[in-house]
């Protein structure tokens, strides 16, 4: 039995949807964010030494990191589905869209999640006004615009097919979700960039992230 290490509001989210869109049986065990730091219980490191989640149990196999299982369980499971045909174009941009994801485009957005609790948290008042002001200048002149760029070049390569590895959907998708999910939330991705909201609302009505929504409980990003 696949069994997720499910932290609430995270990454782990789009595992649970993967499974469903594979039909697969798996166990949910939920974990609660601190209230204050915001930070995964520290019960997760007797999964993985990091205490980060998602991770997956399968058997002897333990796997972190949300590519990594994705490509495993579409390895293991998935009979050929949501990856496209090896040396093909596509398969290409799928294996490009599956690392850029975090490796690129989530950067500045959990650069602006930092610095937003930077401007908010509480500090002597004496420090305050130096602190809000390095926040927001470096929100300003650098994270704002690297997520403007992002989210036009994403903009643009959803012109060139309905998905981002091509005409057929994938596990790129599923991947690049909680980042679209996130600039959605508090990056500024809105009506500016219709096709990027187009690939929300289709694949918030598939069946298999409902379902895994119903399975995983609160998602806050999606408010």
């Amino acid at each position: 039995m696949i069994i997720v290490h499910h932290l609430n509001n995270s990454r782990s989210q789009r595992i649970l949807w993967l499974l469903e869109e594979l039909g697969l049986d798996y166990e949910i065990r939920k974990y609660q964010r601190d209230a204050k730091t915001m930070l995964a219980p520290p019960e997760l490191r007797a999964v993985h030494p990091l205490g980060k989640s998602p991770v997956i149990s399968d058997g002897a196999n333990t796997v972190a990191e949300s590519g990594a299982i994705i490509e495993y369980l579409l390895e293991r499971y998935g009979n050929g589905k949501f990856v496209p045909a090896a040396g093909t174009p596509d398969k290409l941009r799928y294996t490009y869209f599956m690392h850029y994801a975090e490796g690129s485009a989530m950067t500045p957005l959990l650069m602006k999640l930092v610095f937003d609790r930077v401007e908010s948290s509480p500090m002597p008042f004496f420090a305050r006004p130096i602190a809000r002001g390095i926040a927001h200048k470096v929100k300003q002149t650098y994270i704002l615009p690297q997520i403007a760029q992002h989210l036009a070049y994403l903009e643009a390569e959803l012109a060139k097919a309905n998905w981002f590895a091509g005409p057929e959907f994938s596990g790129a998708d599923i991947q690049i979700s909680f980042v679209l999910e996130a600039a959605a939330s508090r990056g500024g991705l809105g009506d500016k960039y219709p096709k990027l909201m187009d690939f929300l609302n289709r694949i918030h009505a598939r069946p298999a992230y409902q379902r895994a929504l119903e399975r995983g409980g609160l998602y806050e990003l999606l408010k």
